[in-house]
């Protein structure tokens, strides 16, 4: 196990959760499970989503996400973008904006494309800001759009 490792908490879909995640994602498993007797619902779990590990509990009610914690998803092209975001709003996940998108659980992911960090990591402050305006329009990052904002400014 890392030194730091995220902590989810639930109202009482961990198993859920675990199962779309790691149905999502390569380099996912579940690996440890406790639940409340040989047959009862799961209390708590280590799995890992995309090769990085994650311990989760059901808590109950009084726990819930908020857009103050994310997952970033590194995507290497448009394809993956999509094929994350399609898997997503399939299991019932509500787009949202800049590339953004919460799953049925509450949790906040970042499908984000590679191509996205280059362009706003560029010196030129017009272009950078051409493609910063044009994310705000979005709401599933698209790579084309993004290019000809920079390509135009």
């Amino acid at each position: 196990m890392n030194k730091v490792t995220p902590f989810l908490m639930f109202n009482d879909q961990l198993e859920a959760a675990m199962e779309l995640y790691t149905a999502t994602f390569p380099d996912s498993e579940i690996r440890n499970v406790a639940r409340t007797g040989k047959d009862g619902p799961v209390t708590s779990a280590e799995f890992v989503v995309g090769g990085q590990v994650f311990m989760g509990y059901n808590g109950g009610p009084y726990f819930t996400f908020s857009e103050g914690f994310s997952l970033f998803v590194d995507c290497e092209d448009q394809a993956e973008v999509d094929e994350y975001w399609d898997k997503l709003l399939k299991a019932g996940a509500t787009p949202m904006q800049c590339g953004w998108i919460k799953d049925p659980f509450g949790l906040a992911w970042q499908i984000v494309p590679r191509r996205f960090m280059e362009l706003v990591g560029n010196k030129d402050a017009k272009k950078v800001k051409a493609v910063m305006d044009a994310l705000m329009t979005m709401e599933k990052l698209d790579v084309a759009a993004l290019e000809r904002a920079y390509n135009e400014a």
